[in-house]
């Protein structure tokens, strides 16, 4: 298969990824500038420029359609949770009815943390395929094993995807000094949001285990 080929395979693979995304992100601008949310039209921005990012490292590495709808998927749940407003009756979290804001389970689980959960998880992921695109392109030709995801390893990807948390909380520090009303939160949020991330990267460490093992078997 020429290169030309394999290019023009992939493009189709991408398009109905590329579509959703391009769907909820015009969702998002339009209902971030019809309510004149500053905040998410900065995280708009953001967003495309994350995406630039992933689209160009893909073509490196190869993504699997479990990261890239994994991916797309976070990005629909985090501009969801800043645009979507929530009842007056339901239990929040702060001054802003949004999804964000709502207690799934008054006092102990917010949506929040269910989105830090499952984005960190997928970056988990991203970091292991990455790790193990290097790797392959390393070994000598004709040897078509997989890196095994032993503990050191599966510690080096949850340790990246940690610091791209960390990563996180920097832009939405630099974010609550531009603009004069943020729904980020405090400390406490901050400390939570870390924990909701190891969350979700000890679960993607352990469903990269779970894989590998399964696929032993076949």
């Amino acid at each position: 298969m020429t290169d030309a080929t394999q290019t023009s395979d992939r493009l189709r693979q991408l398009i109905p990824i590329l579509g959703f995304n391009l769907a909820y992100l015009l969702a998002a601008i339009v209902g971030s500038v019809a309510s004149g949310n500053s905040e998410f039209i900065l995280y708009i921005v953001i967003m495309l420029i994350l995406g630039s990012v992933v689209w160009f490292a893909d073509r490196r590495v190869g993504f699997s359609p479990l990261v890239l709808w994994g991916l797309s998927g976070w990005g629909l749940i985090h501009m969801a949770g800043g645009l979507i407003a929530v009842r007056d009756s339901w239990p929040i979290n702060g001054e802003h009815r949004v999804l964000y804001s709502l207690w799934l389970i008054p006092d102990l689980l917010k949506y929040d943390h269910v989105v830090h959960a499952f984005g960190f998880g997928v970056t988990t992921l991203v970091c292991w395929e990455g790790l193990c695109a290097i790797l392959t392109a390393q070994k000598t030709v004709g040897d078509p094993s997989m890196p095994v995801p032993t503990l050191g390893m599966l510690t080096l990807c949850g340790a990246a995807s940690m610091g791209f948390g960390g990563l996180n909380e920097v832009i939405e520090f630099a974010i609550t000094l531009t603009l004069p009303e943020t729904n980020i939160g405090g400390y406490i949020n901050t400390g939570w949001d870390l924990v909701s991330n190891l969350v979700g990267v000890i679960v993607a460490c352990l469903l990269i285990a779970w894989r590998h093992g399964e696929s032993k078997q076949e």
